[in-house]
């Protein structure tokens, strides 16, 4: 019994170093956490100072300092006026149409292409498949004025086709990518027994691969949401009638280089576009680490 005690007993210098240990990880945690959050407040003050200032007075914008000395709300009212007779509702709900239009593009082209090369076996795989990476390398600019001559004699300019079409011939080679590394994880076994029973390709990939594919499904919705509704280039090229601009083209409205600049229903503005943003991605946040990882993992 004597012994046990003895086992259990430590002396009162090590007590002290074990403690002393412990307060010097405590406050290496609490260091790194306290750069952290400074480090991201700082990476957010173009956001927040946005955000305040579009509860400013015009006037009072650059002039006045962080905060601003009356909190209004006539830079959302004007700017929900919107330009020119068109309200901003209308902006937004052209940018819906075009983000779900190609959303909905993308999710069926790039799944049957990944599903090709995750499941099925046919001649040159590996070569198409690596030619369909290889356009991950290819700048944007190079495809620039052949895409608009084409869309031109299309008689397409001016609308949304030259931005929602592609997206229904997986153009995206990264969203290819990552549900192809994503489905050639999911069991074998499945395929083997959707096989022996008689499903054929098109019910293996609508009624097994696409249920166990959610997560990376959700994943490419959220980049194709967050690219397509930020996308200003694309849209700038095609769209120049303003009963057609999105939120992107509006924005730029506001402000006029050579005459009055609506600097607060710019802002204003600015984050009610913002706003569907964090909600989407908010929403599925825990879908989209899912879908990244799990297809990187898997591959």
């Amino acid at each position: 019994m004597r012994k046990n005690e003895n086992a259990a007993y430590v002396p009162s210098s090590v007590r002290a170093v074990r403690k002393k240990a412990r307060v010097v990880h405590l406050s290496k945690e609490t260091g790194f956490h306290v750069l952290v959050i400074l480090f991201g407040l700082f990476m957010m003050y173009p956001l927040l100072w946005m955000l305040v200032s579009s509860f400013k007075e015009p006037t009072q914008i650059f002039r006045s300092g962080f905060w601003p000395t009356k909190w209004i709300w006539d830079s959302y009212v004007t700017g929900w006026a919107g330009i020119s007779g068109y309200p901003f509702s209308l902006f937004l709900r052209n940018s819906f149409i075009l983000v779900g239009a190609v959303i909905a593009g993308n999710l069926i082209s790039c799944s049957l292409t990944a599903y090709a090369f995750a499941k099925l076996q046919f001649p040159l795989r590996g070569f198409w498949f690596a030619l369909m990476l290889g356009t991950l390398m290819l700048p944007m600019h190079v495809k620039i004025i052949p895409q608009y001559i084409l869309f031109k004699q299309l008689s397409w300019t001016n609308t949304y086709l030259p931005l929602i079409v592609p997206s229904f011939f997986a153009t995206q080679g990264f969203f290819v990518f990552m549900m192809t590394q994503y489905m050639r994880g999911l069991p074998r076994e499945m395929d083997e027994a959707a096989t022996v029973d008689g499903c054929g390709f098109f019910r293996h990939y609508a009624t097994i691969i696409l249920p166990l594919s959610v997560p990376v499904l959700i994943t490419t919705s959220i980049f194709t949401f967050i690219w397509t509704w930020n996308d200003f280039f694309s849209q700038m090229l095609y769209l120049s009638q303003l009963n057609t601009f999105t939120v992107a083209l509006a924005l730029r409205m506001f402000v006029d280089g050579m005459g009055q600049s609506f600097w607060g229903a710019l802002f204003a503005m600015s984050v009610v576009s913002l706003i569907p943003l964090f909600v989407m991605f908010i929403g599925f946040q825990n879908y989209l680490v899912e879908g990244i990882t799990a297809g990187s993992i898997k591959g």
